[in-house]
């Protein structure tokens, strides 16, 4: 009996220190498998993230160059710019006026009127700098450029007199009257204070911003200030980072006008790279890149899998010690354990589920919030500009009636337009919060349609005019049960997004009388609907245009559908159709339509 005992003893401790290695081994294997895939699920939410910042910040770049080229072009429109006079004490109040606001917005070191010449006339610097007038500056590229072609300038990098690397954004100066070309406003911008109110530019251990110009001339980095003004390809750069392949085809394909992003190593730790160029219009000017040492990402990660590992051994220690005390009631314990164990795994399958899904949420209410942001800044930054230039000219030039009269039409306009952004973000919200509410009345949708067709008509030849709008229906008596105003609204997106995308050719809207309800079709002779939106062209901020949320069709869809109807869009780009939008609504009643075919007759 005794005999039996001890074997089953030494069974008993054999089996714990296999049970305990294996268990260890086990621990081991999978918290490295465990790790990987949160190592992994982890980074590629970092990477995703970066990529999106790194895209917000060029966005911010070109919003903000094409502010300081707006500034620049009121100044060359003012009324003594106008009348030629490129010197004299009005002339330098108004230059030192708009220097100031210029630096509101970002820090520029000069800013100087040349005649068609090219000689300084004006000239405004900031204090320290030496201020230069009867200078002949003609043989610089960016004044060549200016005076060839009329247009604003956003030239490549340079070193000034003073050894400061800097950027140059011109805007010609041409009559209003008859076009012709009277000199040129240049802005000078220090490429390092520029860049680095959109990120860190001076500290290459933490997240760094490198901006290149479009000959790859380095306008600012975080590695060091000896490179800013080198050649990215260039020597003294390329043994800075090595030589390093994956950079240099990485770069390569940013000053071809690409986003991307790469991993890579040049000898001073890994680093993750996100890049996008900057645009000014369609046009790239300048690009960006994004870096980030990784183990920044992985301190993070390995501070969350650390705290958890300790749990897990703990655990697993503390289960050990359990099955040594109780080796010999192993048969009527491993039931009770082995639920447990199956109780425990269950529990933490579900947090983390419920953290995944957390995670995701986040990630979606983030993404909508910044492109809100995003796409709200840039629209209220765009007719606020105006108005605010329009009242300080107001304020501080004599004007004529007629320019006043001018002024308080652009005051208007804007404001307007801020009035119509306010009204489709509180559509919005209306809509996602369900309380949309119709005031529906009997309503002719013929007179609806060709009331609104010829405001528009009214409206759109003011600006383009070999646009046609026409409007075609079989019937002149078609009632529907409608929100006048809203079905006003539905109808007015529809044709201003048909006139963003048709500036020449026409626009034809026509109505469709059907068995039971009728159809709407808005077709334009334009470019078409772009393949990457048209799959969700009727969801939020969906636009290519350079003006409009892209909320109209989403606020549209809506509408229609509270009507009880059906929108659609039809593409024919392809076949230099131009778009074609459909919306039906359902006729009042059958009776109604005998009564007008009869009308007719």
């Amino acid at each position: 009996m005794a005999l039996i005992s001890s074997k089953l003893m030494y069974i008993g401790v054999i089996s714990v220190i296999i049970i305990a290695v294996v268990s260890y081994g086990l621990f081991y294997y999978f918290q490295r498998v465990n790790e990987k895939s949160i190592r992994e699920s982890i980074f590629e939410q970092e990477l995703e993230r970066q990529i999106n910042s790194t895209k917000s910040v060029s966005q911010h770049v070109g919003s903000d160059l094409r502010l300081v080229t707006s500034m620049l072009q009121d100044l060359a429109d003012s009324l003594y710019i106008q009348n030629e006079m490129l010197s004299g004490d009005k002339v330098s109040n108004l230059v030192e006026q708009k220097f100031r606001q210029l630096n509101s917005v970002t820090e520029v070191d000069s800013l100087l009127i040349a005649d068609n010449e090219g000689v300084i006339t004006t000239h405004k610097a900031s204090p320290g700098m030496k201020t230069f007038v009867n200078i002949d500056i003609s043989s610089n590229d960016y004044m060549k450029q200016t005076k060839d072609n009329l247009r604003p300038v956003y030239s490549n990098g340079f070193t000034g007199i003073d050894g400061k690397y800097r950027i140059v954004i011109t805007y010609p100066i041409t009559s209003m009257e008859d076009g012709h070309y009277i000199g040129t406003v240049v802005a000078n911008l220090p490429t390092v204070e520029f860049f680095k109110n959109y990120g860190n530019v001076n500290d290459i251990s933490s997240q760094f911003l490198v901006a290149f110009d479009r000959n790859a001339s380095l306008l600012a980095v975080g590695a060091s200030g000896d490179l800013v003004g080198k050649n990215f390809f260039g020597n003294e750069t390329q043994r800075f980072i090595n030589y390093n392949k994956v950079l240099n085809n990485l770069t390569h394909y940013l000053l071809a006008g690409n986003a991307g992003h790469a991993i890579y190593d040049y000898g001073r730790g890994e680093r993750l790279n996100t890049q996008s160029p900057i645009l000014v219009g369609t046009q790239p000017v300048y690009f960006v890149q994004v870096v980030t040492p990784t183990d920044r990402i992985y301190l993070k990660i390995n501070s969350v899998l650390f705290t958890e590992g300790i749990k897990m051994f703990s655990l697993l220690t503390g289960t050990t010690a359990a099955i040594i005390v109780l080796v010999f009631l192993l048969r009527k314990w491993y039931s009770i354990l082995q639920h447990e164990v199956t109780k425990r795994t269950s529990d933490l399958n579900e947090s983390n589920y419920k953290l995944m899904k957390a995670n995701e949420s986040l990630k979606i209410k983030d993404e909508a919030q910044n492109q809100f942001i995003n796409v709200a800044a840039h629209e209220l930054r765009t007719p606020i500009q105006p108005i605010l230039n329009a009242i300080y000219l107001m304020q501080s030039s004599d004007l004529s009636a007629s320019k006043k009269n001018q002024y308080i039409d652009i005051i208007k306009r804007n404001t307007e337009k801020l009035g119509r952004l306010a009204e489709d973000i509180l559509d919005v919200t209306r809509i996602e919060s369900d309380t949309l509410r119709l005031t529906m009345e009997r309503l002719n949708l013929y007179d609806l349609v060709s009331n609104i067709v010829e405001e528009y008509k009214r409206d759109i030849n003011f600006v383009y005019k070999e646009l046609a709008v026409n409007y075609e229906s079989p019937s002149k008596t078609i009632f529907v049960n409608g929100d006048r105003s809203r079905l006003n609204q539905v109808l007015l997106n529809l044709l201003d997004n048909a006139g963003k995308f048709t500036k020449t050719g026409s626009i034809t809207v026509t109505t469709t009388v059907m068995s039971n309800k009728v159809q709407v079709t808005v077709k334009d002779t334009g470019v078409g609907i772009h393949p990457e939106i048209f799959p969700k062209l009727f969801s939020k901020f969906v636009t290519k245009s350079d003006r409009g949320t892209g909320l109209g069709l989403f606020i549209s869809k809506s509408i229609i559908e509270a009507h009880g109807g059906k929108i659609w869009a039809e593409n024919e780009s392809q076949k230099g159709g131009g778009a074609t939008f459909n919306f039906t609504l359902p006729l009042l009643d059958n009776d109604n339509i005998e009564h007008q075919e009869e009308h007719e007759e």
